[in-house]
């Protein structure tokens, strides 16, 4: 940022380091050991679909990349009541690490081919031994991740995200501004 737009008000949008998805088999240990979260084996990319023939043939390739990998997940798209197209992958739940690369391609590769401006978020999803489920968010356009623990119908366990931010802070770039911690009511996996 020059000193121009420093004067005129202006501000340089935060970079998203897609890299900081490699962070999640990490705090995916910590979540386990110290709240009782397991990974479900389910992670998610949501972004606003683009209309047009290029957009179209970027996600074919993507879903082909992923149902083409020698240990093949399951793979599929989806629609929200806002619009959002969701990029599903389904895998072992043993390999958080393998689920990250493959959010970590959708995520590049929409950005490589000029779409990042539509990513959203990415989202992994956790359960504990109840079947209450937590999201882990990565807000694309932030560079954080977030927890979200939805607790009813569009209702969420806020106690619940608090604690689980404090233990994650050692972990993950954690988003300390609250009112950027996105309900994702309906998100697959939760």
């Amino acid at each position: 940022m020059g000193f121009l737009d420093a004067f005129l008000g202006r501000t340089t949008p935060k970079q998203a380091n897609l890299d900081a998805l490699f962070l999640v088999p990490s705090a995916a240990i910590t979540l386990q050991a110290s709240a009782g979260l397991r990974p479900t084996g389910s992670g998610a990319v949501c972004y606003r679909a683009a209309g047009g023939a290029a957009f179209g043939q970027v996600e074919a390739d993507i879903l082909a990349l992923l149902r083409d990998a020698p240990d093949a997940p399951e793979v599929r798209t989806s629609r929200d009541e806002f619009g959002f197209t969701w990029l599903v992958v389904d895998d072992d739940p043993d390999d958080v690490a393998g689920l990250c690369t493959d959010l970590h391609a959708v995520n590049t590769t929409l950005e490589a081919h000029g779409f990042g401006p539509g990513l959203l978020c990415s989202l992994v999803p956790f359960q504990d031994a109840s079947g209450r489920r937590v999201g882990l968010v990565y807000l694309y356009k932030q560079g954080t991740f977030y927890p979200f623990a939805p607790s009813g119908p569009q209702q969420r366990d806020n106690l619940a995200e608090i604690s689980l931010r404090e233990t994650l802070a050692g972990e993950l770039p954690v988003e300390k501004d609250m009112s950027r911690w996105l309900a994702v009511w309906g998100a697959p996996g939760l």
